[in-house]
């Protein structure tokens, strides 16, 4: 272990004390500063350590752009930090320019593919011959229904408890990322009466938790869970095989915008913190770019 093992975790304990940061969160810095500080026994800190370990990032352990920029990220504060407490005599991130990013495409499904999820995960409740595969294929379809209506997160899904349901404005209340809440509405009946089916079902079992959605074993429904339900279904439909429920984030997203939604409202419907994450959607918005061409283009009349 070197030296900036120890100022590490002096560094984030003041960020856990001072700051309004998840575990998830606190763990992820833990994690990519440890990284950095195995790099670190084989060399010495100076102007040019962060350059070097980007090139060794990325020529090295081959990371993927939005891995290198979250470490990165941690890593200028960190820097700042050490300064700032006299463990170096400058901060050496100074010298660094900002790392750009590929801007990659997020992956949607088709429309085409969504309803083949729905309906197969329909087909499986009505097919259902036992009392726990009803319960099961009841929870998957509300699952799977909610991810598609709203665009949240697994980890948000995950979290939902009972309590914030609000059911007369048909309303759920969202933990999204840094412990930032939003509210979402329901807008199809269709999902918010699989909700509900799957809230009568559910207290059918020994529950140990206020958690909405919950496994076999009556706890809250894990983020690797609910991974496994969705491939369950993926499997049994003619999908992308590459799909993840991620997919189903980046599908409702640009819809709404190819439908006419403003950047804004799309953003605060996915818990961004800033409307520049949610830019990206419009990149794939081709019925939306076909609308505005057919309208707008000067082309077209000359």
């Amino acid at each position: 272990m070197n030296k900036y093992s120890d100022i590490s975790n002096e560094f984030v304990e003041q960020l856990r004390s001072t700051k309004n940061l998840s575990i998830k969160t606190i763990t992820a810095y833990l994690s990519d500063l440890k990284d950095f500080n195995n790099y670190m026994l084989d060399n010495e800190i100076n102007e040019y350590t962060v350059v070097k370990y980007i090139s060794y990032l990325m020529d090295t352990r081959k990371l993927a752009d939005s891995t290198i920029n979250r470490k990165l990220i941690v890593l200028k504060m960190f820097f700042a930090y050490m300064h700032q407490k006299g463990y170096t005599n400058k901060n050496y991130f100074s010298h660094v320019f900002k790392f750009k990013k590929e801007r990659r495409l997020p992956k949607t499904l088709t429309t085409k593919e969504v309803f083949a999820i729905l309906k197969e995960v329909n087909q499986r409740l009505e097919n259902s011959n036992t009392d726990i595969a009803k319960w099961r294929n009841t929870r998957n379809l509300a699952l799977l229904d909610i991810l598609i209506c709203t665009g949240i997160r697994i980890e948000e899904a995950s979290n939902i408890a009972l309590s914030d349901i609000i059911t007369s404005e048909h309303t759920i209340l969202i933990h999204g990322k840094g412990r930032k809440q939003r509210l979402i509405y329901i807008s199809c009946q269709e999902t918010w009466n699989n909700i509900m089916q799957w809230i009568k079902l559910r207290g059918k079992t020994d529950i140990h938790t206020d958690k909405l959605f919950v496994n076999r074993y009556g706890n809250q429904i894990s983020i690797h869970g609910i991974e496994y339900v969705f491939k369950n279904i993926k499997q049994s439909t003619k999908i992308n095989e590459k799909a993840t429920p991620h997919y189903l984030r980046h599908t409702f997203a640009t819809n709404l915008l190819a439908n006419g939604a403003d950047l804004r409202s799309v953003q605060e419907l996915l818990g961004h913190s800033s409307v520049a994450t949610t830019e990206i959607y419009t990149e794939v918005s081709i019925k939306r770019k076909r609308q505005v061409l057919n309208k707008f283009n000067y082309r077209n009349k000359l």
